[in-house]
């Protein structure tokens, strides 16, 4: 944990008494460095299994996870999404959180974006991913934590806990999408055969019509594109489509596992 720290100046004068002040009040001032104790906050509500409203009105978007989603009005539920929910309850339960931030501290929709951490220091979104109940969704440039998370999600997958041990969450071949509707966060198996270039977009084709499409700026993060050419690679995100193609956004090479290496 890293304290924040504040600047308080400290004099003596001519008869011995020690003054302080937040500004140097004397030529002999010397700067003190002194810790401040963490901001702790009251969750008051959790809509779902990776989003939280804390006491002061802050929605707070758990950062490079994310879970099944709930049924709501507006939304249709997923599998996982009620048991991912109780589990971010019973973590909850009792406890105040302090965040700790990233390089960015906003999502789209102005949610605040954070890591929580509880008083006696677990890592709360830590702690989802190994419980089997939230996925790793590496959000580059924010990669604070991404090693321990996905070292965790591989662990809670080799054990099948939560929505890996779930029918619903089993990979599926990708030309699955040609003649199903899927919704929410799928695992999709192919074999990609081209890099096709765009200008902010890079496509990953496993067939004209069926792509993984990279944003240019996030390049950095992955090896060439080429090495995942003739191999089984599973794509995991969210299905989208238009017209009769069929895209899923990647943003990090967590999200493409090749399966035959």
């Amino acid at each position: 944990m890293t304290a924040a720290t504040a600047a308080v100046f400290q004099w003596r004068d001519s008869q011995g008494h020690y003054h302080f002040s937040d500004r140097p009040l004397a030529a002999d001032a010397k700067a003190l460095q002194l810790e401040r104790l963490p901001r702790y906050h009251r969750v008051a509500h959790i809509y779902d299994g990776d989003t939280v409203r804390l006491a002061d009105g802050r929605k707070v978007r758990l950062l490079n996870i994310n879970t099944p989603e709930i049924e709501t009005e507006r939304k249709r539920g997923e599998p996982g999404g009620e048991e991912a929910k109780r589990q971010l309850e019973a973590l909850l339960e009792g406890q105040q959180v302090r965040l700790e931030y990233d390089v960015e501290r906003r999502d789209k929709y102005g949610r605040t974006l954070a890591y929580l951490f509880r008083r006696d220091g677990l890592h709360v979104n830590l702690r989802l991913v190994a419980l089997g109940w939230a996925i790793a969704n590496i959000h580059p440039p924010n990669l604070k934590y991404a090693a321990a998370i996905l070292e965790d999600q591989q662990q809670a997958e080799q054990a099948r806990r939560g929505i890996w041990g779930m029918a619903a969450y089993a990979p599926k071949p990708i030309e699955v999408l040609r003649r199903k509707r899927l919704h929410g966060w799928q695992r999709l198996v192919g074999v990609p055969k081209a890099v096709k270039p765009g200008r902010k977009y890079v496509r990953l084709l496993f067939a004209a019509d069926l792509y993984v499409t990279i944003p240019r700026a996030n390049l950095r993060w992955f090896p060439p594109l080429e090495s995942y050419l003739g191999h089984r690679v599973e794509v995991r995100g969210w299905p989208s489509r238009r017209g009769r193609q069929y895209a899923i956004l990647v943003r990090h090479p967590s999200a493409l596992i090749v399966l035959d290496r």
